[in-house]
């Protein structure tokens, strides 16, 4: 009843900049967390970032001090800018919805994924 529509990837040189969206249709409940992970090529899905109704942030180490999610509650939107890229940021980006109000991603809704290569 979900349906995420994913945006903003492509190729950028390292120390570049992306800006990701995810727009969130359907019946969407009031109280949700969206966010993102990614899956590089041989390696396994991990969380990038993710933000709740409320604007509580939850981030990757390997993330936090580049990337910024932010979320418009009115249009189920969510945003991730990513700033200081490096190769190693090169992954399939997957956004997410989730009713409630914890990181868990158990029954949550994903979106087509979007690629972002970094590279020179």
């Amino acid at each position: 009843q979900v349906q995420l529509v994913e945006s903003g990837g492509g190729l950028v040189q390292p120390g570049g900049s992306l800006r990701l969206s995810c727009a969130a249709s359907g019946n969407i409940a009031s109280i949700n967390v969206m966010g993102w992970y990614r899956q590089a090529r041989g390696k396994e899905r991990e969380l990038v970032a993710a933000i709740t109704t409320g604007t509580s942030t939850n981030y990757a180490d390997s993330v936090k001090g580049r990337f910024t999610i932010s979320k418009d509650n009115a249009k189920n939107t969510v945003h991730l800018q990513m700033n200081s890229l490096k190769p190693e940021d090169t992954a399939v980006y997957y956004c997410y919805y989730r009713p409630g109000t914890t990181w868990s991603t158990w029954s949550a809704r994903w979106g087509q994924g979007t690629q972002v290569t970094v590279s020179s």
